[in-house]
């Protein structure tokens, strides 16, 4: 990941800054650059802005595992998964659902 590329997703953002994806991109450039806790609170506000957005749930549940937020890990896949089942989503559902499967073994 580089600052170049976050500069473009910026820019894209100004012009269309309801966009979830841009949001979500502008998030993983910054977990990229090791920015983790700005990628949180990015994927924290889109999770308030598009709770829909079921691809934000596992990427910032994985943050906080890094973070050793597990609490906080647990409720956003519960969350993802709960969002996954109501848009019959089920690849979301699977990776989500394994993703805290496995956490919970790990612990």
């Amino acid at each position: 990941m580089n600052s170049k590329r976050l500069e473009q997703i910026k820019a894209m953002r100004e012009e269309d800054p309801h966009d979830s994806f841009l949001k979500y991109a502008e998030a993983k450039e910054y977990e990229g650059l090791g920015e983790d806790s700005m990628a949180i609170q990015l994927l924290e506000k889109l999770r308030l802005d598009d709770p829909a957005y079921v691809g934000l749930y596992f990427h910032l549940a994985a943050l906080y595992v890094k973070q050793e937020e597990y609490d906080r890990a647990f409720e956003v896949y519960d969350d993802g998964i709960q969002v996954a089942q109501s848009q019959n989503d089920l690849h979301a559902l699977s990776e989500l659902k394994s993703a805290r499967l496995n956490l919970e073994m790990e612990l």
